[in-house]
């Protein structure tokens, strides 16, 4: 698992890039700790595979995150699961601190 901390100021965008499994039925999803409202997630668009990439190869997926409210922090707790089998651990996790500065 890895953990990165960033500053962003209010309004700030950040693009986190993150391996996509798509093909093999593994989401990315995400959850915010901390000051929630400090942040704000969305799913970017994912990168085109390569021409001569093989079916079911991994593609970049982007996620874009944006500072809110300064002086707020925030985890954000990414995780990389199968949706249809909610009692297996995560794939892989990626772990975000945030804090938003003036």
């Amino acid at each position: 698992m890895e953990v990165r901390a960033i500053a962003l100021r209010a309004g700030e965008p950040y693009t986190l890039r993150l391996a996509g499994r798509g093909a093999r039925g593994y989401v990315w999803t995400w959850q915010v700790g901390g000051d929630a409202d400090a942040v704000a997630v969305e799913a970017g668009a994912g990168a085109p595979a390569a021409p001569d990439a093989l079916p079911g190869a991994d593609v970049e997926l982007t996620y874009v995150v944006r500072g809110r409210r300064p002086g707020g922090r925030a985890r954000i707790r990414f995780a990389q699961v199968r949706p249809p089998y909610p009692q297996e651990a995560p794939y892989d996790e990626f772990l975000l601190d945030v804090e938003v500065t003036p």
